[in-house]
């Protein structure tokens, strides 16, 4: 069996596996995910450059349909397969599968999420 890796080659989008990335760790307030995750990579920047007081992660919460997104990124499940079960969830919008996308895409960019090439055996 072959090992996914991340995606650096031409891929369908649609194929690719979306991970959490290791850094982000994931809260809930109010029924929606908090994204935590380090102002600084290495103990020894939070040490000497954080100031007093200031928590040493950054936090982004998720409206409801990023939630809904994050919630579906398990490692298992490719982008189409979060496009389908999303279908209920944005009932009416038939642009979804669109922003769907460009949302995966965003939080990629970000770094909050990996994805990884399909496993083909």
């Amino acid at each position: 069996m072959k090992n996914r890796t991340d995606v650096h080659s031409r891929v369908d989008l649609l194929d690719t596996i979306p991970v959490h990335s290791d850094h982000v760790r994931t809260e809930w307030k109010d029924g929606c995910a908090v994204l935590a995750y380090p102002r600084f990579r290495h103990s020894w920047m939070r040490r000497w450059l954080l100031p007093k007081g200031m928590s040493p992660d950054i936090r982004v919460t998720l409206e409801d349909h990023g939630t809904a997104v994050w919630q579906l990124i398990d490692g298992e499940r490719d982008v189409r397969t979060i496009i389908r079960l999303l279908a209920s969830h944005f009932e009416g919008d038939s642009s979804y599968a669109f922003r769907v996308t460009a949302y995966l895409m965003q939080l990629r960019k970000d770094g909050f999420i990996r994805l990884l090439a399909p496993v083909h055996l």
